[in-house]
């Protein structure tokens, strides 16, 4: 149950490395920060973490941004508003090393030179006794002074034990003796995300800490920065990962022995990916605030505001969460349902300029809205308009061994002949006529000659589309001109038997 302090505004950060493509797995962090901010009123941060130097990836700040205006996610302040230097970590080192001085002033900080060989030997003698690895506090005593190379530490509790207060898994007790003392300024002068963050959270006035349990073993660290600068913690909220298929955690960078499948896979996990493929923010918004946490009754489908009135801390899960591309494809889905044929046409008509930009179709409103609803129950994703709408721009060059066939039965060419000589003189056919020449059609020949629907309608589609299945055929009758209609008619009668 959340307290009244904890119902106040509260004040979020999302704060990302930019050292790989932005996935929905940090995005998923970012959302929930978010919604805490927007649920209780305050205010969400956007702070750019930026001094592991060796492993920014060029663009990726970018492309994170981006990625969270399109979901929907902006900010009250952030490195692209006033004083946004201030949000980007790598300028504001002279803070940095005002703390650090402060903390080496009263003793709770100390300069080290141990080189990366005899941190090695400590390593592995601890492993060999069976000992958690951990830095053995060597210089601690040495006072040494500020040298190139050097880094500083900090002095953390070597007995007793550290509690932390975690609003989703309740008080957690960590042994002092576990940690040894932390780097704080790197050697290069840069500090690491334990100083660098706390310093942050404190100077934002930021609330509440809303980040991945990997950093849970390192709040101790965090707890204790704040008690020796004689700051007050924020609240923290540390949540379960979002795992793979195969329960492990989701990467920023990819490993260069993946199979082709889960690469597939770990490709559906990218944001930029996504949004080329035209999933939906509104349904990618819900998706992911249905992994680890739940609104308190059955219903999913769920507008943003919806989901910021409903948000609470206390519904969120602990347990890890799935990335269900499945689940992904259900919830797109059902929101593109959501969507008038004007609304929906206007989101995949770009999708089809770019397969067919010479196509003066796609200036007449009226005919895409109408392609829409012939196609849009086939649709997983926007893209996916481009081959099932195929049949509107294309006419079948080759036909799969099952369409074949089908225009190779003794039925297709009277069928076909039958709608050839139906079709009126006029450009276009209506729905309606349409609607009317198959079913004359249709009537015609199972009085004449006995055949099923199927065996009338079928072979038809096939001649029209190259497919088995598709939109309605009523809708392609009336989407393709009657010039074309009888030239897919006469090319499919090359294919069938001669009646």
């Amino acid at each position: 149950m959340m307290s009244e302090s904890e119902l106040k505004p509260a004040r979020t950060r999302y704060a990302p490395s930019p050292t790989g493509r932005t996935h929905l797995g940090n995005l998923r962090t970012a959302l929930f920060a978010w919604l805490w901010a927007r649920h209780t009123h305050g205010q969400f941060i956007l702070r750019i973490e930026d001094t592991d130097r060796e492993r920014l990836v060029e663009g990726a700040q970018e492309e994170l941004m981006d990625a969270l205006r399109w979901l929907g996610l902006t900010w009250d302040e952030g490195p692209d508003m006033a004083n946004g230097r201030r949000y980007v970590q790598s300028y504001n080192l002279a803070r940095y090393h005002e703390i650090v001085a402060q903390l080496l002033d009263s003793g709770r900080a100390y300069y080290c030179d141990c080189s990366p060989e005899r941190l090695e030997i400590v390593r592995r003698t601890q492993q060999a006794r069976g000992q958690k690895p951990r830095y053995d506090n060597h210089c601690r005593a040495r006072a040494l002074g500020a040298a190139e190379n050097r880094v500083v530490r900090f002095a953390m509790p070597e007995r007793g034990e550290t509690l932390v207060h975690d609003l989703l898994r309740g008080t957690i007790r960590f042994e002092n003796a576990d940690h040894g003392d932390p780097i704080i300024l790197k050697s290069d002068g840069y500090p690491t995300y334990h100083l660098a963050s706390v310093v942050d959270d404190h100077d934002m006035r930021i609330t509440h800490v809303i980040r991945a349990d990997e950093w849970l073993p390192s709040t101790p660290i965090h707890v204790n920065l704040y008690a020796a600068l004689g700051w007050q913690a924020p609240h923290f909220v540390h949540l379960p990962l979002v795992t793979d298929h195969e329960r492990r955690k989701i990467k920023k960078r990819s490993d260069a022995d993946q199979s082709a499948e889960y690469a597939e896979y770990a490709e559906m996990l990218r944001v930029a990916t996504l949004r080329q493929r035209g999933y939906l923010p509104q349904a990618v918004f819900n998706f992911l605030a249905f992994l680890g946490w739940h609104p308190g009754t059955t219903e999913e489908l769920m507008t943003p505001e919806e989901i910021v009135a409903r948000f609470t801390l206390d519904r969120l899960s602990t347990s890890s969460a799935v990335f269900d591309v499945d689940r992904l494809n259900w919830f797109n889905q059902q929101h593109m349902k959501r969507l008038s044929n004007a609304e929906l046409s206007a989101l995949l008509v770009p999708y089809l300029q770019d397969a067919y930009p010479e196509s003066a179709r796609l200036a007449d409103a009226a005919w895409c809205e109408a392609l829409t609803a012939a196609v849009r129950d086939e649709l997983v994703a926007l893209s996916d308009v481009v081959e099932a709408a195929r049949f509107a721009f294309e006419a079948p060059q080759t036909f799969t061994a099952e369409a074949l066939a089908v225009l190779q039965n003794e039925a297709a060419p009277v069928a076909l002949s039958a709608l050839s000589a139906a079709l009126p003189q006029t450009a276009q056919l209506t729905r309606a006529e349409a609607e009317a020449t198959l079913k004359s059609v249709r009537d015609q020949l199972k009085q004449a000659h006995g055949l099923s629907g199927k065996q009338v309608l079928l072979p038809i589609r096939v001649a029209l589309t190259g497919k088995i299945g598709g939109a309605h055929l009523t809708d392609i009758l009336a989407l393709l001109s009657v010039a074309e209609l009888r030239e897919r008619l006469q090319r499919a009668l090359s294919k069938a038997p001669t009646a």
